[in-house]
Order: structure tokens, then C-alpha cells, then sequence
């Protein structure tokens, strides 16, 4: 998967559980655009425009998770967090991703590569 901020491109690699095959899909149907907002000073947080089915467990995020949260939000981490979650995708190289993701309200394009 390809994510898109400003001029940066993130590659990602899908997990495997059916709510990233349900992601896939609905990118099959052509790039995703979401508005994210910082939360809680380790994620970007954006509205899904959709549901996908929930695969959560209990994890801790690491910089790079690419996470559904309660099957209509998508997150991207760059920092920690415990909680029940649904890993949708992993960042192949989180290096400065807070830094790439930007301050304040950013749109995010989801893609598949």
C-alpha cells in the first residue's frame, strides 16, 4: 500500500486478517483520501467514510501501525499505545514519520502501490 502526506510516500505492508483484506478491497476501488488530526500526541486519527469488520486484539502500536479503530476510523501511529485493536498495516520504514505526517489537520491519501 502506498500512503501519500504532502510530498512524502509511505510504502506499507498489509497485514493479514480479514479487516485488511475488507481495506484492500475497498481500495481496489481507487485512492482513499482522509483528513487526520493528531491525537493524544501519538497518532493521526481520520473518519474511515466507512465500516470494516474488526479483527482487535489487545496490542501495543508501535511508530508505523496503520490501525482501524472501532471499524470506521483509521489511525496511523507514531508513537506507542495499548489498547484492542484492529493492525491493518505496517509502515516498511517509520524513520521521522511524525515529522512526515505534519502538524495539525493533514490529508492522507491511501493507495494501493
Amino acid at each position: 500500500m502506498k500512503i501519500t502526506v504532502g510530498d512524502y510516500e509511505l510504502l506499507a505492508t498489509f497485514e493479514d486478517n480479514p479487516s485488511a483484506r475488507a481495506f484492500q478491497e475497498l481500495l481496489a476501488q481507487g485512492p482513499l483520501t482522509v483528513s487526520m488530526e493528531d491525537y493524544g500526541g501519538f497518532e493521526k486519527v481520520g473518519p474511515l467514510g466507512t465500516t470494516l469488520t474488526r479483527s482487535d486484539t489487545s496490542i501495543t502500536t508501535q511508530p508505523g501501525d496503520v490501525i482501524l479503530y472501532q471499524g470506521n476510523q483509521i489511525t496511523i501511529y507514531y508513537g506507542t499505545n495499548s489498547w484492542t485493536f484492529t493492525r491493518l498495516a505496517k509502515i516498511d520504514d517509520p524513520t521521522d514519520l511524525q515529522a512526515k505526517l505534519g502538524e495539525g489537520t493533514v490529508q492522507v491519501t491511501f493507495s494501493l502501490a
